[in-house]
């Protein structure tokens, strides 16, 4: 069974959808390991280290995302996940910007599949089969 680490990262509390996340990709054959919220890059690397987890979701809802995110590929490879794939979603970015230049910003950084805000999981869901199977 391949497993996936979520959460939700940095001050944020916004935990509905973190709780929708999860029941979705244990409905469809994932070992879903949630850490759940207010946490931090080392947690969800420790997390995924733990389980030898093949993906890591990335949620944030407050608009800090970027500056939360920033680095997080460096640290993965650092700890020996060089494979790992990288997914974040939800508002993770302060104000209205346009979505492909967000977007660009988060893969520049090393996240493999960046969501915009109102995304249904079923989108991240189609890209999990893809890039790590079931």
């Amino acid at each position: 069974m391949k497993t996936v680490i979520i959460g939700v990262i940095g001050a944020d509390v916004h935990a509905v959808g973190n709780k929708i996340i999860d029941y979705v990709l244990s409905q469809n054959g994932y070992n879903v390991v949630n850490i759940g919220v207010l946490s931090t890059q080392e947690d969800f690397i420790n997390a995924a280290i733990e389980t030898s987890a093949q993906a890591i979701l990335i949620s944030s809802l407050y608009g800090h995302g970027e500056m939360d995110c920033r680095y997080m590929r460096e640290k993965c490879d650092e700890a020996g996940l060089e494979n790992i794939k990288l997914y974040v979603g939800g508002n993770i970015v302060v104000g209205k910007q346009d979505f492909t230049e967000v977007e660009k910003r988060f893969k520049d950084m090393g996240f493999d599949r960046v969501y915009p805000p109102g995304v249904k999981i079923e989108d991240a869901l189609a890209h999990l089969k893809e890039d790590i199977g079931i």
